[in-house]
């Protein structure tokens, strides 16, 4: 069953074992080698910089790759990496709520709601902005599949995995395009999350929009997290590699249950259930474990330090194979509109992290806006990583906050019930009439954030 819903059923039946063992073994030696190489000055050094060192060894795995001028690596290999997005990604989500104690919504409430209305804008704006070029432009002069109005917020919204996820459902309606299209939107996606995030965080340290960071503020990490010993610390790893996998079981059992309550459901409501993936409900499983650590104060078996690092590592690997299996050829036949749908979605999230979060944002504006823009480029790991480059040490609510807007807002984008809802109502009801809903709920939005924020400035006032 886990196999099933992880998307590993294929991986292991399309390859021979030894195959399996090759790419899974060349994995594991690049995930040893970018943990030690993390450690290493020159990579903090870039790291500060806003360059990851897991973006110059995906670089190096293109130039190695089926597709890059070296080809070294085998397209055996490949074709297992390819298959690998959605089962790190959930994985990463698996963390995000473990390694941290569970803030008190009643206190944060406010920011958590501005911050979801920010993401939703974001997310549902993304169809208007595809739905509007494919309508005005790319229908009319290329002739496109009217499915390409989802691409952006497959690609940059959900990221690898949830192109991986909805392949199969555009496949299923005509559009086979849609898995390679989203994975190349994917990639671009996170390019452009890494490298004009992090431009963006060196211009608002140079404008100061930035939070002073708090030199000795408490980072909130285990004590155990702190010394060298390596017998307990192997054992840390061990629990927190459990309680991590705990958390994809519970995201499973729940996605069972779903998809068998879909045989009593209508024909639409089984399809979103078939095509609904697992990573949300992993998220809600890391919920549900913290929760109960809590409750039964056995939080120690849980090293926020470890649960970082399992998720930063599967964020690093999900990059690396991304740009190893970088397609080229699939790039340079849609060229123009991929161009223009990642140009109007750049334009977009920019426009949302600058503009919209000054009215949606009493204050952290920024921190929150970068976390947001990351998420909405690339994935949930993406603006995690950009707010770890604007806000080193959490000086910030903007992390809590984050994490339990994701909560309630990954289960419906970024791979979640509106992306695997959105080809099925094109499909049945048609574009223009997909991109006319979403932008009129993106309206709606915007005008229920402005006036959450404007009665919140005056009540504080």
């Amino acid at each position: 069953m886990s196999l099933t819903f992880l998307g590993l059923e294929e991986l292991y039946k399309i390859n021979a074992i030894p195959t399996l063992v090759l790419s899974l073994g060349l994995l594991g030696i690049i995930g040893i080698l970018l943990t030690l190489g993390r450690r290493l000055d020159s990579a903090m050094k870039l790291e500060r910089f806003g360059i990851p060192i897991a973006l110059l060894v995906g670089a190096i795995g293109f130039l190695i790759g089926p597709y890059g001028p070296f080809s070294l690596l085998p397209e055996r290999v490949l074709s297992t990496w390819m298959k690998l997005p959605t089962p790190l990604l959930t994985l990463v989500f698996a963390t995000l709520m473990l390694g941290r104690p569970i803030p008190r919504i009643s206190v944060l409430w406010k920011p958590v709601a501005s911050q979801a209305l920010l993401g939703l804008v974001l997310g549902l704006g993304q169809y208007v902005v595809g739905g509007i070029i494919v309508l005005s432009f790319l229908l009319p002069s290329l002739g496109v599949d009217p499915l390409m109005g989802c691409i952006i917020e497959v690609g940059f919204e959900g990221g690898h995995g949830a192109a991986a996820i909805m392949g199969e459902s555009f496949r299923n309606l005509g559009f086979p395009e849609g898995l390679d299209l989203g994975f190349a939107m994917a990639t671009v996606g996170l390019l452009s999350s890494t490298l004009l995030g992090s431009g963006l965080v060196v211009l608002g340290r140079f404008f100061g929009w930035l939070v002073p960071a708090e030199p000795d503020i408490e980072n909130g990490l285990n004590e155990i997290d702190l010394e060298f010993k390596p017998i307990e610390q192997l054992k840390s790893l061990l629990y927190n590699f459990a309680l991590a996998g705990l958390a994809v079981l519970f995201g499973i059992f729940l996605l069972y249950c779903l998809r068998l309550s879909s045989t009593y459901l209508g024909d639409i409501s089984k399809q979103v259930l078939l095509a609904f993936p697992v990573f949300p409900l992993a998220l809600m499983g890391s919920f549900f474990i913290r929760f109960s650590l809590e409750k039964t104060g056995n939080t120690k078996l849980v090293s926020s330090l470890f649960q970082r690092e399992i998720g930063i590592l599967s964020t690093d690997l999900l990059i690396i194979t991304a740009m190893a299996g970088l397609n080229l050829p699939l790039l340079i036949n849609y060229w123009i509109p991929i161009t223009f749908l990642a140009i109007g979605g750049l334009i977009w999230n920019l426009v949302g992290m600058l503009i919209f979060s000054r009215l949606f944002f009493r204050e952290e504006w920024f921190e929150r806006a970068i976390a947001e823009f990351g998420n909405s480029t690339g994935v949930a790991a993406s603006g995690l990583l950009l707010l770890r480059l604007a806000d080193p040490r959490n000086s910030t609510n903007t992390l809590p906050v984050f994490s339990i807007k994701q909560l309630f807002l990954q289960p419906l984008l970024s791979g979640g019930l509106i992306t695997v809802i959105a080809p099925l109502f094109i499909s049945n009801f048609g574009l223009k009439e997909w991109t006319e809903f979403c932008g009129l709920i993106s309206l709606s939005l915007c005008a229920i954030a402005i006036s959450l924020q404007t009665k919140y400035t005056k009540v504080s006032a």
